[in-house]
């Protein structure tokens, strides 16, 4: 005997599933494993929708198959629960709740995290095309709209809205849904809201406030679910707790905004379970005294910690002596970008010093005095596990906008009032997308991204990230990924170059990491980086770093730091977003900048406007990005790179840097519109004052991009230079003295300079030379000639017969070669000698003009004409 059965309580869900069910086992029993909601027992006595046995009229001694949906939890299947470990009894199990300890396990498992299983249900049947009747789609309807709140619970998934649609397509009639569902309360139900309201006691764990509502009824209440949604409506909140005494039992009911109290676990301690915003359970012969005093002390040990000083905070701090010179802080304020400085004296933190103080103080003329002369030394500190709403309390009572975190008289971090801000956003986006009104939002800010993480990097690479994060919490740091990867993750485009930033040590981060990976790790120790060298992967490490511009386009300085001021070093926005790899906050997305919005709105956005000026090559980069994500630059952006070239920075750049550059860009984007684009903001310039991007040159480059397009289609193994060949072009219009003007500027390697400056020239000799109808002359003309040269040969030349013979060349004729070897015109009768190099020069250019096309046409060739 098969039996489909669902948890004590029933609601639509677990009608829905059940009546789904039927369809996947057509000789199944139906069977209630104990009470149910009075709106479903109403529902049943109108419509009586299917056939329902009685539990009575079951011999569980016959049961050889028990079908469990929308529940694993073992009390909530009363009787059948002895079904579980019984010899012979196959179990499947059908479920939206994740799985706990404790739970029921089957042979048979769909576990899915929707909003609904009759979402789950609906999906099957439709899979396997055994569409629901009209009634049937009704009552599966009925089962996702309670479940999900009508669609606007913050469980509700894009499924479910889809199952919806599927079902109301099926014929699904929403009228008795709503009758079903209306939101009206009766009087009952409102003198039991009103009791609850007034009994409510409320606890604060860990900042997050907790209100326990007990009210008793002498007859059974259906459903208690809505009445918990009531209250969470109408009281600020995160999280309740209601406890209905009705027919000697206890119905629990929970609900969560918070993600620091998970109800589902609270829930289970009372064998109960659910979602971690909403669960329930039922508790049999105890008074609501003893449950509301049990279930107090089961909250408090459930409530997770809220952020601390240390969480948020940046660190290492940059600080001063106690008798650093006024004029020299200045000078350190103005090199790093800050507005605050911690004082230290013997090692230990005395007060801080503000950028306005120390602007006053050299205005008197102060600028040989000292730090501990001018600091305030009164001024509120934290300690790294002071909580948030601490901190937020004391930076608003002292007017304080610098917070240290001292440890042991070390200064050890450091918040500022936007690390604050930031923090209190991200909590009341969290909250928003928390809360039902706003569950279709996917607020930016805060994200984690640990589930995009697994589904959009490779499982190797998955394993790497969780690993890096295990080893990081071992050593006491922070671990995070960083650069191109993260900005194509959210771009939904695939890069696999992994680079970790630590706040700590990366030397010994990479050493651990290795170690654990088995692989080869280089460090450079100068600059706190490592490469960590798998089989078949490169992983780069680095130390968090900060840097400072001694002058304008030269190379920076660089300085163990925090994470936001290595993000801040970066030239982009869209290039500052991070991915914390420590367990805890595994795949919290860091955003400081904006990175997240710009990617949105498809815009290259500079982060400060000394960018340029401290790193000129910047202003290629922003034109690259543009041209390669198809992204605009921020109107700012445009403006500072024109500012830039006003100030003549350019000239400072090294060639070697801009070489580089035009490298990436050429690799990277389409040149023609990208160099077009150089042009328009007088980039080109940079390279040559007489480079112009007129129709010789537009037509230069789009005739070297359909060679190499064309080229491409050969699909040979051979690669050729790409950005050489558009360096040559784009190098191709200017005069020779001013071509080596260009070529001395760029600094490239000595290969490719000779490449470009010979290249052009042979060139224009080959094409001078171009045979109109000879095959011999061709090969022996081009062969040995670099291929870079010849495709820009090809791209060089007006003439579709020249483009024709050397494409000839590169398709047929290079490949030609003599069948004989020296062993068969030994055979033939010729010795060895210095003769075989004239006959194989002989028998190629017959071979060439098309007279001989097999071996034998090649040895007659050789008889008749040299044995003869």
């Amino acid at each position: 005997m098969d039996i489909i059965t669902s948890h004590i309580n029933a609601d639509f869900d677990s009608l829905a599933s059940m009546v789904a069910a039927k369809k996947l086992y057509p000789e199944a029993e139906i069977v209630f494993a104990g009470s149910q909601e009075k709106k479903l027992r109403d529902f049943i006595e109108a419509f009586e929708p299917i056939e329902i046995k009685r539990i009575k009229d079951i011999d569980l001694s016959k049961v050889t198959r028990l079908i469990i949906v929308d529940t694993k939890n073992p009390p909530r299947i009363g009787q059948f629960a002895e079904l579980i470990s019984k010899h012979g009894v196959s179990i499947h199990i059908y479920d939206h709740h994740p799985f706990a300890k404790g739970d029921i396990r089957g042979s048979l498992e769909i576990i899915e995290e929707v909003g609904a299983t009759a979402t789950i249900f609906s999906e099957l049947l439709k899979a396997r095309n055994l569409h629901p009747l009209p009634m049937e789609a009704t009552i599966l309807c009925l089962g996702i709209y309670e479940e999900t709140g009508s669609l606007l619970f913050p469980s509700t998934t894009e499924r479910d809205l889809l199952a919806a649609a599927y079902l109301i397509k099926r014929g699904a009639n929403l009228n008795i849904v709503s009758s079903f569902l209306r939101l009206e309360m009766s009087r009952e139900e409102l003198n039991i809201l009103n009791e609850l309201i007034q009994s409510a006691k409320e606890i604060v764990s860990s900042g997050i406030r907790i209100k326990i509502a007990k009210a008793s009824n002498e007859s059974y209440l259906g459903d208690a679910a809505h009445l918990a949604h009531r209250i969470m409506d109408m009281e600020d909140i995160d999280a309740l707790f209601v406890l209905l005494r009705m027919e000697g039992k206890i119905l629990m009911v929970a609900r969560s905004r918070a993600p620091e109290l998970n109800v589902a676990d609270v829930m289970r301690e009372f064998n109960g379970g659910g979602h971690s915003t909403a669960a329930a359970a039922t508790v049999k012969e105890e008074s609501l005294e003893i449950v509301e005093e049990r279930l107090t002390r089961v909250i408090l040990d459930n409530v997770k910690p809220v952020k601390i000083a240390s969480d948020i905070m940046t660190s290492p701090v940059v600080s001063i002596n106690w008798d650093s010179a006024i004029k020299e802080i200045e000078t350190i304020m103005t090199k790093y970008g800050v507005n605050v400085l911690p004082v230290i004296k013997n090692a230990r933190y005395t007060g801080l010093i503000s950028r306005e103080i120390v602007e006053k103080a050299l205005f008197h003329g102060f600028g040989k005095s000292k730090a501990i002369d001018f600091c305030t030394t009164d001024a509120a500190t934290v300690s790294p596990d002071t909580s948030i709403r601490q901190i937020e309390q004391m930076m608003i009572e002292h007017n304080q906008r610098f917070m240290p975190v001292i440890e042991k008289g070390n200064i050890v971090g450091a918040i500022t009032r936007t690390d604050l801000l930031r923090t209190i956003y991200e909590e009341f986006l969290r909250r928003r997308r928390l809360d039902k009104s706003d569950a279709r939002e996917t607020p930016s800010i805060g994200r984690n991204i640990a589930v995009l993480l697994k589904e959009k990097f490779p499982a190797e690479i998955y394993a790497i990230l969780k690993l890096a994060g295990e080893i990081a919490d071992q050593l006491g740091i922070n671990a995070y990924l960083v650069g191109g990867s993260v900005r194509d993750l959210l771009r939904s485009e695939e890069n696999l170059d992994i680079d970790i930033v630590v706040e700590g040590d990366g030397i010994s981060f990479a050493k651990s990491f290795g170690r654990k990976l088995n692989a080869k790790v280089r460090t450079h120790e100068r600059f706190g980086t490592a490469k960590i060298i798998t089989d078949n992967l490169k992983l780069d490490v680095a130390t968090a770093r900060t840097e400072y511009y001694e002058s304008p386009a030269s190379l920076p300085k660089v300085e163990t730091s925090s994470i936001k001021k290595d993000l801040y070093r970066r030239d982009f926005t869209i290039n500052t977003l991070a991915v914390k790899l420590n367990l805890k906050d595994f795949g919290l997305l860091i955003d400081f900048f904006g990175g997240q919005r710009d990617l949105r709105e498809k815009i290259i956005r500079i982060i400060h406007n000394l960018s340029f000026i401290e790193d000129p090559t910047r202003a290629f980069r922003a034109i690259r990005f543009s041209e390669r994500f198809g992204f605009k630059l921020s109107k700012h952006t445009e403006a500072l790179i024109k500012s830039t070239l006003k100030l003549d920075l350019f000239s400072r750049l090294s060639g070697a840097r801009l070489y580089e550059e035009l490298l990436l860009a050429f690799n990277e984007t389409e040149p023609v519109k990208t160099l077009k684009t150089l042009s328009e903001f007088g980039l080109l310039k940079v390279i040559h004052p007489g480079l112009l991007f007129d129709n010789d040159l537009e037509s230069a480059l789009q005739s070297m991009l359909e060679t190499l397009a064309w080229f491409n289609l050969l699909f040979l193994e051979e690669s050729p230079d790409r950005g050489s060949l558009y360096l040559m072009a784009l190098l191709s219009t200017l005069k020779e003295e001013e071509r080596n003007t260009a070529i001395e500027r760029l600094s490239p390697p000595p290969r490719v300079r000779e490449m470009i400056t010979k290249g052009i020239t042979q060139s224009k000799d080959i094409l001078n030379k171009l045979p109109s109808n000879n095959p011999a002359s061709l090969y022996h003309l081009l062969n040995g000639v670099n291929l870079e040269i010849l495709l820009f040969s090809m791209a060089q030349s007006k003439s579709k017969q020249k483009q024709k013979a050397i494409s000839q060349y590169l398709i047929e004729l290079r490949k030609i070669k003599p069948l004989l070897k020296g062993k068969d015109l030994q055979k033939i009768g010729i010795k060895p000698g210095p003769v075989y190099s004239k006959l194989f020069s002989k028998l190629l250019d017959e071979k060439l003009s098309g007279r001989l096309k097999n071996k034998e046409d090649e040895e007659r060739f050789i008889i008749e004409k040299y044995l003869n």
